[in-house]
């Protein structure tokens, strides 16, 4: 095929959010992009313990979690295992940057959820993204 799709990068997806409709829809449209959602839980310990056991190229993680847990500590951990974080959250953290490659801001559409994921996935294989949705902050290249 002479125009083939590129090969992503991110292939399977943990979504840690604790508003249940926003993590259903968020499940439903990285699922119709062809993505695979590994787990969509609702806290941190849930999070970590998935970070644990399953191959996860990318965490979408909300700030705020159920039980009083924080998606930045989920970062943490994330980051300690080389797998990137994207913030999907209301107020992007400026004090776990470090933790993260970038931060989608809420409210954000289907189309900006979609097309943040590829413009991270574009970082990770050292390419400068195509698009960017304006609710995404990147924080640097490589996470």
């Amino acid at each position: 095929m002479l125009f083939s799709r590129f090969t992503r990068s991110i292939q399977t997806i943990l979504i840690v959010e604790d508003e249940p409709l926003v993590a259903f829809d968020n499940e439903l449209r990285v699922v119709d992009a062809g993505y695979r959602v590994a787990a969509t839980v609702d806290t941190e310990a849930e999070a970590i313990a998935v970070l644990e056991r399953e191959a996860i190229d990318l965490v979408l993680a909300d700030i705020n979690l159920s039980r009083g847990g924080s998606g930045i500590e989920v970062a943490r951990v994330a980051s300690g295992r080389n797998i990137p974080v994207l913030y999907a959250t209301g107020a992007c953290p400026n004090q776990a940057q470090q933790y993260a490659i970038g931060c989608l801001i809420k409210p954000y559409s289907a189309v900006e959820l979609v097309k943040a994921i590829e413009a991270v996935d574009r970082l990770i294989r050292g390419k400068t993204p195509k698009t960017m949705p304006k609710a995404l902050n990147l924080y640097s290249p490589a996470g």
